[in-house]
């Protein structure tokens, strides 16, 4: 059964993480790859689970080393990432490197969050946004990260379990529409972040 929280006593002393942090850069990069959809030309979605976030973690407590003060923090911002069993969660990025074509493309984006969907078998699982920010501003420009979390019903977990299963992720924003089916293997990956 997959863990739904990352606790205190999961973080490694700085010294032990960075014993091993080389090897689990390799080993993330493995678990990664099924759990990373580009829906559109510049939109990926990455699904987290406990793993990814209990190495995101590590690697912010290695880059800022900021020590025993810095784990509450950021075990607050990245334990709501985890799958609590009954969801899938995704960091959605927009990703354009141009900073003109990037701040012209979100700037007609606003309410992006509100859009993302995950379809199995055609039945569609509206996203809702983490509510810690607003991820679209004032002014109608969205955020080019966004951090979702799609909600199942026990009969829609069965089915995204049985093999061969149709699952699409994608959005449905008037500036943005686009759908990208789950490659096997992901939908696999992502079957295991439910109990």
């Amino acid at each position: 059964m997959p863990k739904h929280a990352i606790t205190r006593d999961d973080i490694l002393a700085p010294a032990a993480y960075e014993a091993v942090r080389r090897v689990k850069r390799q080993e993330m990069t493995a678990l990664k790859r099924p759990r990373r959809l580009a829906v559109g030309p510049v939109a990926t979605f990455y699904f987290e689970n406990y793993d990814t976030m209990w190495f995101q973690v590590h690697e912010m407590l290695a880059i800022e080393g900021g020590g025993e003060a810095q784990i509450p923090d950021e075990l607050q911002a990245y334990n709501p990432l985890v799958p609590q069993g009954r969801e899938l969660v995704a960091t959605v990025m927009f990703e354009i490197d141009d900073p003109d074509r990037r701040k012209a493309f979100l700037g007609k984006l606003g309410g992006v969050e509100e859009t993302m969907v995950v379809e199995i078998d055609g039945e569609t699982i509206k996203g809702w946004s983490e509510q810690d920010v607003d991820r679209t501003s004032e002014d109608g420009k969205a955020s080019s990260v966004q951090f979702v979390h799609f909600e199942f019903t026990a009969a829609q977990i069965v089915k995204f379990r049985q093999p061969g299963t149709r699952v699409m992720a994608g959005i449905q924003h008037a500036h943005y529409g686009h759908l990208a089916i789950l490659p096997e293997a992901s939908r696999v990956a992502l079957a295991a972040d439910f109990d």
